[in-house]
C-alpha cells in the first residue's frame, strides 16, 4: 500500500511540474496557484481591516462614552432629583461608577476665528465622574477644567480637532453661546453667553469627539443654561461593557417612567449592524476571487489529463486502479490549493501587519469616524478563510480527477 501511495505522489508531482520539456504546464500550474494566493491574500487583508474598524470603533466609543445613561422624558428634559437616581443606579451590583452630567449643543466663538457649533458636556469633579467620563486619560496638554483659572472664568477642556482648527491653547479665553433656556426679550430671543478659559486639550482618537466635544464643570454649565441644581441625566459604567444592555433593562424597570435608560450598544446599533453587513458583503465578494481561482485549477488539471492521456493508459495497464488515478489528480488539486493558501495567508498576514505597524494609509475622519486604517487579524476569520480556500480547491479537482479515472486503458493508450 505504501508503494502505491509513493507512486501516486511521484506521478502527481511530475504532472504538476509539467515533466521534462513541458514548461507550459508548469506555468499554468503557477498561474492556478497565483489565483488562489491573490484570493486568500485579499480576503485576509480586507477582513482584517473590517474587523479592525469594528474593534477600533468599539474601543473609541467605549473610551469616550459611558456604558449607559439615565435621562428624564417629558417637556423638561432636565433632571431635578438626580441624587436619588444616582443612588438607585449605584445600588445595581454590576455598576462600577455613576455620576450626573449636562449635555448641550453650543456655538464656540474663539477670538479672531470663525464661530463653530460644538458640544458641551459638564461633569462634577469627583472620582465617580472621572471613572465614567475618563477624560483625564485622554489629556494631551494642559489640565482638567476643575481648578481656578488665571482669568477667573470657568475652565474648558477642548478636543484636539477644535484646538487645531481654531488655534486654541491653555490660557486662551473663548466665548460660548447657548440657545437653550434663551431669554425672550422685546427684540427676540436672547441666547446665553459666557466666557470660558481653555485649560487643556484632549484626544480620544475618535474624530467625532475630538472635533466637536468640550468639557467644563457642572456649576459652570448650570449657570450657562440657567438650570439651577438640575442636570441632564446620570451616566454610568458597568463591569462588563457587553452586558450593559442587561443592566439598562433592570434599571429601566426599577426607575420606570418618566425615566428612560439607554446603553451604548443600543445607541450605536445601526452603526455596528452596518459594519457587520459590510464585512459579510466584502467577504462574499472577495470569495469570488477564490472561486475564479478554482476554475484555473479545473482548467489546469483538464489540460494535464488531456496531455497525459496515454501515460494514464499505461499506468492503468501496469495495475494502477481507477481510484489510484483519481487520487493522483486529487493530490495535484489539493497541493495547488494548499500552496496557494499558505502563500496567500503569509502575504496577507504580512501586509496586514505592515498596515497596522506603519499606518501608511490614512482616512478622512469626518467620513469614517477614525483617521487611520485599523487592522485586526482575527485567528477565527483566518482559519475560516484557509478552510474555505482549501475546500474550494478540493471541490475543483473532483471533475477532472473523475474524468481521468474513467479513461479506458485501451482507449487511453491509443490516444494521439
Amino acid at each position: 500500500m505504501s508503494r502505491k501511495r509513493s507512486l501516486e505522489w511521484f506521478v502527481a508531482r511530475r504532472y504538476l511540474s509539467g515533466g521534462k520539456g513541458r514548461g507550459f504546464l508548469s506555468l499554468i500550474t503557477l498561474i492556478a496557484i497565483g489565483g488562489v494566493t491573490v484570493g486568500v491574500m485579499a480576503l485576509i487583508v480586507v477582513i482584517s481591516v473590517m474587523s479592525g474598524l469594528q474593534k477600533d470603533l468599539r474601543q473609541a466609543i467605549l473610551g469616550a462614552s459611558p456604558h449607559g445613561m439615565v435621562i428624564r422624558l417629558g417637556d423638561d428634559v432636565s433632571m431635578m432629583d438626580w441624587e436619588r437616581v444616582a443612588d438607585v443606579v449605584r445600588a445595581d451590583s454590576s455598576v462600577t461608577a455613576a455620576a450626573p452630567f449636562i449635555y448641550t449643543e453650543i456655538v464656540l466663538a474663539p477670538p479672531g476665528s470663525f464661530n463653530e457649533g460644538a458640544v458641551l458636556k459638564a461633569i462634577p469633579n469627583d472620582a465617580q465622574s472621572l471613572a465614567v467620563a475618563r477624560v483625564d486619560e485622554y489629556l494631551v496638554s494642559g489640565k482638567l477644567p476643575f481648578d481656578a483659572t488665571e482669568s477667573g472664568h470657568p475652565g474648558l477642556l477642548v478636543g484636539s480637532g477644535l484646538a487645531r482648527r481654531h488655534g486654541l491653547f491653555p490660557g486662551q479665553v473663548v466665548t460660548i453661546v447657548s440657545v437653550q433656556n434663551a431669554e425672550l426679550t422685546p427684540t427676540g430671543l436672547q441666547p446665553q453667553m459666557r466666557r470660558f478659559e481653555v485649560t487643556g486639550v484632549f484626544e480620544t482618537g475618535l474624530y467625532q469627539y475630538d472635533s466637536k466635544w468640550t468639557f467644563t464643570t457642572l456649576p459652570a454649565a448650570q449657570s450657562l443654561l440657567n438650570l439651577g441644581t438640575r442636570v441632564t441625566g446620570v451616566e454610568f459604567n458597568v463591569e462588563d461593557a457587553w452586558k450593559a444592555s442587561e443592566t439598562a433593562q433592570r434599571l429601566d424597570i426599577e426607575l420606570r417612567f418618566p425615566y428612560a435608560v439607554d446603553d451604548w450598544q443600543h445607541q450605536n446599533a445601526s452603526l455596528f449592524s452596518a459594519l457587520k453587513l459590510e464585512k459579510l458583503a466584502m467577504a462574499v465578494i472577495l470569495l469570488l476571487i477564490v472561486l475564479v481561482a478554482s476554475f484555473n485549477i479545473i482548467s489546469t488539471l483538464i489540460m494535464v489529463v488531456t496531455d497525459k492521456t496515454r501515460e494514464i493508459g499505461i499506468l492503468r495497464s501496469m495495475g494502477v486502479t481507477a481510484n489510484g488515478v483519481l487520487r493522483i489528480f486529487l493530490i495535484q488539486g489539493i497541493v495547488i490549493g494548499i500552496i496557494g493558501t499558505l502563500v496567500g495567508g503569509t502575504l496577507g498576514g504580512t501586509l496586514a501587519y505592515l498596515l497596522d505597524r506603519y499606518e501608511f494609509i490614512t482616512l478622512p475622519g469626518d467620513v469614517y469616524f477614525i483617521d487611520r486604517l485599523p487592522v485586526d487579524v482575527n485567528p477565527v476569520d483566518v482559519g475560516l478563510i484557509v478552510a474555505a480556500s482549501i475546500a474550494i480547491s478540493f471541490l475543483a479537482t473532483i471533475y477532472p480527477a473523475r474524468r481521468a479515472a474513467e479513461l479506458s486503458p485501451v482507449d487511453a493508450i491509443r490516444h494521439e
